[in-house]
């Protein structure tokens, strides 16, 4: 059976995010998408909310589950015991980065390989942090997230567009 883990912050759960884990759905027998609890980040929703969140988009899709983990992903994968990382790439600025992270984890655990899947090119300027910073200015994020997930960040914002 192949299975991979999609690790993430998915703060909020954005629609590239959806498209990467419907597209490695595909790829693999059993993917698992986690919430990173980051000590490191004040972020805007709970571990809690982000994996209900998660568990709502990914509802239709039987071969996905969602789960949370502190620490490094190395470690969460080789417990989980997955030996492929799913990451988004958004821009070769990303891939830097992603890279980076990918030989790290394979220094720790030899057997962990990264696969890359690059973003739609609809979703190739979409954050989770462009979602925060466009709702807390009482934009439109409703092209950027599920209409649900959207309702859920203006509340935690306090942001009230009902007349918009």
């Amino acid at each position: 059976m192949s299975k991979a883990i999609y690790p993430g912050s998915f703060d909020p759960v954005t629609l590239g995010h959806v498209d990467i884990i419907h597209r490695a759905a595909k790829m693999f027998d059993s993917l698992t998408v986690s919430v990173l609890n980051n000590s490191e980040k004040t972020p805007l929703f709970s571990v809690d909310e982000r994996v209900k969140m998660l568990r709502e988009v990914c509802k239709d899709l039987s071969n996905v589950k969602i789960d949370s983990f502190s620490g490094l992903t190395a470690d969460y994968a080789q417990r989980s015991g997955t030996d492929v990382i799913i990451r988004g790439l958004r821009a070769i600025t990303d891939f830097e980065y992603e890279l980076q992270m990918a030989q790290t984890n394979r220094k720790i655990l030899p057997t962990l390989d990264t696969v890359f899947l690059t973003t739609s090119l609809e979703y190739a300027y979409l954050s989770s942090s462009i979602v925060r910073e466009v709702a807390s200015y009482g934009g439109d994020i409703h092209e950027f997230v599920t209409p649900d997930i959207a309702e859920k960040v203006y509340s935690k914002l306090g942001v009230n567009r009902n007349g918009k």
